[in-house]
């Protein structure tokens, strides 16, 4: 059994307990991971602290911290196999996709490298003749990064990469539904020559670790990425130190297609949105709205898709569709289907686990029109998708903002005017227009009600990292007048 260990200060150490990390593939133990409690929380937080306030890594220059940055992308793309391996181990995501994101993952700190000497303050024409007065973009100080077990090294690179390149330390808490990969990439921040204590990578569970971590009196800011629910408690945590906080939540995002749509081209899109990754995805496009006259001939297509879709090891580069992460997420899956069914929702295709080893689940479609199915507004995070129809453009419009989520949707026509009414009209914080689960480091990520707030990616993320000061210099060499009155 593997053996993994926190990374503290600049340096590798068990956790005050140990626990067993699941082969979701397998359902049997493979790896013995730290856990981490409060004492090591404080532990790490204090060596963040020592870092940004003692240590050499706030007397470094902007181009010297973007440099450390391009050595941690280098480091990254040579050993992405490795840690693609690692992570379809741990979290059962196919190798075929955590080969290609890591490699790109590279990318992320790369274009954050580029970024670190190009966050610029401003000079301001300030309304008082004796006075000189400019903003300077520090450091927002030391941040608490809560990474969930879905395409970690990709959801920690956008908090990661541009908080350094900002000049802040953190301390990052993988999940402990499958830390491996970030336990491992610890090694790389080691070998890249940060500072000690710049990063510090922990696992552990959400009451004794992420509860100490979030509310740590020293903590300035917590970028989490999760579920509402336990963002409700991260926030409610926060009012302890007063920390800012970034969100990036869960969806239900609205996929559109359009009669004139390119059929096959949209059904590969929605198989990629809702499919791909076992459709543990924040961005899936978890809810089909099909124009009424094409919806049987398009539910035709993607049934067949669904069921010629390879389910089988995640390690194997034919395998398309893996397993469920954990075993309380194929439970959960399995009773919001049940109670989709008891409300009215057809099956389509799919509906059943795998039986035999494993959190395997059948990619699986749910027709809802004329039914109110859970379906339609609780987050499966797995391979389900649920259907509706529609007549008009602004019914379509209606059924895609009928939810309390905003996070992503996607649009399908080759009508240009259409495609522009709707990218404004669609409240959500990314649209994909003839395309879907595109990203990219330079574009932002996240969305509006509650799939959360703040960016991920692009220069707004490194500003977020960021808090301004204003610098007031008098240039006049004459007394300060009266003393009771304001300048």
């Amino acid at each position: 059994m593997q053996r993994f260990q926190s990374y503290i200060g600049g340096e590798f150490s068990d956790g005050e307990a140990r626990f067993e990390s699941i082969d979701p593939a397998t359902g049997a133990a493979w790896a013995e991971m730290p856990e981490a409690r409060e004492a090591d929380v404080d532990r790490a937080v204090e060596a963040a602290h020592n870092a940004l306030y003692e240590g050499p890594w706030s007397k470094l220059t902007a181009t010297q911290r973007g440099k450390l940055l391009y050595k941690l992308g280098d480091l990254v793309a040579e050993n992405a196999q490795k840690l693609a391996e690692l992570e379809t181990r741990d979290t059962g995501k196919i190798i075929r996709e955590t080969s290609a994101q890591i490699a790109y993952v590279a990318e992320y700190y790369r274009y954050y490298a580029g970024i670190a000497d190009k966050i610029e303050g401003s000079y301001l024409p300030i309304d008082k003749p004796d006075m000189d007065v400019w903003l300077r973009r520090e450091p927002i100080g030391i941040v608490a990064m809560v990474v969930p077990w879905n395409s970690q090294l990709f959801l920690s690179a956008v908090k990661i990469g541009p908080a350094l390149a900002a000049g802040c330390t953190m301390v990052v808490k993988a999940s402990e539904d499958g830390p491996a990969p970030l336990l491992e990439f610890a090694r790389l921040i080691d070998q890249a020559g940060f500072p000690a204590g710049v990063v510090n990578i922990i696992t552990g569970f959400g009451p004794s670790c992420g509860a100490a971590l979030s509310r740590h009196p020293k903590v300035d800011h917590i970028a989490f990425t999760g579920g509402p629910e336990t963002a409700r408690h991260v926030v409610r945590n926060s009012a302890e130190n007063l920390a800012s906080t970034s969100l990036e939540l869960g969806g239900k995002s609205p996929f559109i297609v359009f009669a004139d749509a390119d059929l096959e081209s949209a059904a590969n899109a929605q198989v990629a949105g809702i499919f791909a990754a076992t459709g543990q995805s924040c961005v899936a496009g978890s809810r089909l709205i099909v124009e009424k006259s094409v919806k049987d001939h398009f539910l035709e297509i993607l049934k067949a898709k669904a069921e010629a879709v390879r389910i089988g090891s995640p390690l194997d580069m034919a395998t398309e569709v893996g397993p469920l992460a954990t075993r309380r997420q194929r439970d959960h899956i399995e009773a919001l289907v049940a109670r989709s069914l008891a409300a009215g929702a057809k099956l389509i295709t799919g509906g059943n686990a795998l039986e035999g080893a494993g959190y395997y689940y059948r990619p699986s479609i749910l027709d809802c029109d004329g039914s109110a199915s859970p379906s339609l507004e609780e987050e499966f995070f797995g391979p389900v998708l649920s259907v509706l129809s529609f007549e008009t453009e602004a019914e379509a419009l209606a059924l895609a903002n009928n939810s309390s989520y905003g996070l992503a949707a996607g649009v399908f026509t080759q009508n240009l005017t259409r495609a522009h009414r709707l990218m404004k009209g669609i409240r959500a914080g990314i649209v994909w227009v003839n395309t879907y689960r595109a990203v990219s480091p330079i574009a932002p990520f996240g969305g509006f009600g509650l799939s959360g707030h703040g960016r991920e990616g692009g220069m707004a993320a490194a500003l977020d990292y960021t808090r301004t000061k204003t610098v007031w210099l008098r240039t006049s060499d004459e007394p300060i007048p009266d003393p009771f009155v304001m300048r």
